[in-house]
């Protein structure tokens, strides 16, 4: 058989749609870890524990860094990336940038927690900011519903109660009820670290600094960007604010950066 011949019979079995993201839209691409319900269970405290979440931040770093992305949001063990209308990165091909966000994403935390890990991802897509913002503010509260239903899951299993029965007394309580439930052990829900009940975002910021040439002996200022990561998130209306500011065209990466004394 000819190699040519041989050739283009194997790539006639290469399958794949082809599908594309429409141009001009935006795009958010969401990771989730595989399995990790077990993974974390075995390894980290719950409901929440720094090292874990330290290892989500480096993941969404590496997707915001390879991605060319202008957002990223990490809640519990998923991570959105915003990428802007003008992405074209290989050609907008969904099976592309969903196998690559995945692979950076397992490879990323991987590499930070020294034991595999794997990623799966999806991608949304919108027409403009509003449905950004959207998006973003729906990722937020589902990060505090989880939170909340976090603390109160573990909770009840430290006081003695078996996956069943926690799971029993928690169906059907209202928010109030809940935070009335860890209210009754000596917890404040309003209380907690604000990562754990709103997510943590990252992005971009230039970073100035002052420096001395040493060739012509004059000092000199030299501007870099480096990714800002935000672990006291604002909320509802503030963190849509914010996130308008990050995307909106044209808004450079101090646009997003919250003012001293915002919520």
């Amino acid at each position: 058989m000819r190699w040519a011949d041989l050739e283009s019979g194997q790539r006639a079995r290469e399958w794949f749609h082809g599908l594309t993201a429409p141009a001009g839209m935006w795009m958010v691409v969401r990771v989730d870890g595989r399995g990790f319900s077990r993974f974390t269970e075995e390894r980290f405290d719950k409901p929440f524990d720094v090292r874990f979440s330290r290892l989500m931040v480096e993941a969404a770093q590496a997707l915001l860094t390879e991605l060319g992305a202008r957002y990223a949001y990490t809640e519990s063990d998923e991570i959105s990336v915003v990428l802007d209308p003008r992405h074209d990165m290989f050609g907008r091909s969904v099976e592309k940038i969903v196998s690559i966000s995945a692979g950076v994403a397992s490879a990323a935390f991987t590499h930070a927690a020294g034991e595999p890990a794997h990623f799966d991802s999806r991608i949304w897509i919108g027409a403009g900011t509003g449905d950004v913002v959207d998006y973003a503010s729906w990722r937020q509260a589902d990060a505090t519903r989880c939170a909340l239903n976090g603390w109160c899951y573990w909770t009840l299993r430290k006081a003695g109660a078996s996956r069943r029965e926690a799971t029993r007394r928690l169906e059907g309580t209202s928010t109030s009820g809940k935070n009335e439930l860890l209210f009754e052990h000596g917890i404040n829900f309003d209380g907690l670290p604000a990562w754990q009940r709103r997510g943590i975002g990252l992005w971009w910021e230039d970073h100035t600094r002052l420096g001395r040439d040493p060739v012509r002996g004059v000092d000199v200022t030299t501007t870099r960007r480096r990714v800002h990561v935000e672990h006291e998130l604002p909320m509802k209306d503030a963190y849509r604010a914010l996130v308008t500011r990050l995307i909106s065209p044209g808004a450079t990466p101090q646009d997003g950066t919250p003012q001293d004394g915002a919520p």
